[in-house]
């Protein structure tokens, strides 16, 4: 059991108070600097720059999402896309009953998308959905559901590795197709849009913006505390010494797929919330949230942070999409050849990411100050 908990060392040393304290500290400014300063201030937010923030810290949840998964347990996923966009569409159906007849028709039941296709009644599983707390509730259940089922038979089965990350990627790659028809009923290629309000609230108004906002970065610093806390329990050392030695964990006596199971449905139910809160702020969801590149997207984003730390995966996420909104800008051809420089960057040379960089050059500092002081204290002696 020694040699376990030896084997399992988590990061003890990560920042989680100053960490939450920052986020809180921003949060509030950039909030204020929208609702209270004059345009022409130079403290002024703008909206715009209110929903960008609130985009980069869904991206932020959903890197940590991959980070607990891939980082603690060893599984790389890139098919957490499908569940982020799971997320989203529920949020979405959502949204779109609560249009009513102010669609483009004017139908009171059917989302315009459907009296187009000329459906003479809502397909049963919208029912409901017109409510927001079965709505969350679908954002929590589905994508739970189906990284469970998911879970249970590629781990019962003991698939790892590439061979696992491949099928992660087939699975995304399956809902990317199958949304994209509008015989499915969820808007085929074009998704769902031209949201109107949520909880009665104006998705337009500045206030609706930054309240958005708010609870992003609220709920990204509980799941940020929430897993720290549960990574650092005796559950979390489980499951790194099942990434570092999954034999060896199973041969103390640990069922290792229940583990894995259980951190791969929790991990999809981070990326879900993540994708219930993006919809309402950039107003549009569609099946190109299902593609397999954004997963791997979110790998990049880990890998550049530091995986395996969680204060890594969200500053990587935050950093990453800064520079793509910038380089876009300038080059929009051009985004994937540096993303793809990046990786390739990131890891020959930083392995364990910019927050590795930031723990070595610290050791460094402290090891270069703590001979310098010794060698005063000899030469005082």
């Amino acid at each position: 059991m020694n040699q376990l908990m030896r084997f399992s060392r988590l990061h003890g040393d990560s920042k989680v108070a100053p960490f939450v304290a920052i986020l809180v500290i921003l949060t509030v400014l950039a909030s204020a600097g929208n609702l209270l300063m004059p345009q022409d201030s130079v403290f002024y937010v703008s909206t715009y720059t209110i929903t960008l923030l609130g985009k980069y810290l869904c991206y932020a949840m959903l890197a940590l999402a991959v980070d607990v998964i891939w980082g603690y347990c060893g599984i790389l996923s890139l098919g957490h896309g499908a569940f982020f966009a799971l997320g989203g569409y529920a949020m979405g159906m959502y949204l779109m009953r609560q249009i009513g007849d102010r669609g483009v028709y004017g139908n009171p039941e059917l989302p315009d998308f459907m009296v187009f296709l000329n459906w003479t009644e809502l397909p049963w599983f919208w029912s409901g959905m017109d409510q927001f707390w079965f709505a969350m509730l679908m954002v929590l259940l589905v994508p739970g559901v189906l990284a469970f089922v998911f879970g249970w038979l590629a781990f019962r089965s003991r698939v790892t590795g590439v061979y696992l990350s491949i099928m992660t990627q087939a699975l995304t790659y399956a809902l990317l197709l199958a949304f994209f028809r509008n015989e499915m009923g969820f808007g085929g290629n074009n998704g769902l849009t031209d949201f109107k309000d949520i909880l009665g609230f104006d998705l337009q108004s500045d206030n609706t913006r930054v309240a958005l906002f708010a609870i992003t970065a609220l709920l990204l610093a509980v799941i940020f505390v929430i897993s720290h806390k549960i990574l650092q329990s005796r559950l979390g050392k489980v499951i790194v010494a099942i990434r570092d030695g999954e034999s060896r964990a199973r041969f103390l006596g640990y069922r290792t797929e229940r583990y894995k199971v259980w951190l791969f449905v929790y991990s999809a139910a981070i990326a879900a919330i993540a994708g219930a809160l993006y919809v309402p702020q950039v107003g549009i969801i569609n099946p190109g949230e299902f593609s397999p590149l954004n997963s791997i997207e979110i790998v990049i984003w880990v890998a550049v942070g530091g995986r395996g730390t969680l204060i890594g995966a969200i500053v990587g996420a935050l950093l990453v999409n800064y520079a793509k909104t910038k380089f876009t800008a300038i080059m929009p051809d051009g985004w994937l050849f540096a993303l793809g420089a990046l990786f390739v960057l990131v890891t020959l040379f930083l392995p364990q990411g910019l927050v590795g960089l930031f723990k070595k050059l610290t050791q460094k500092k402290a090891a270069v100050a703590e001979q310098s002081s010794g060698i005063a204290e000899e030469g005082k002696a």
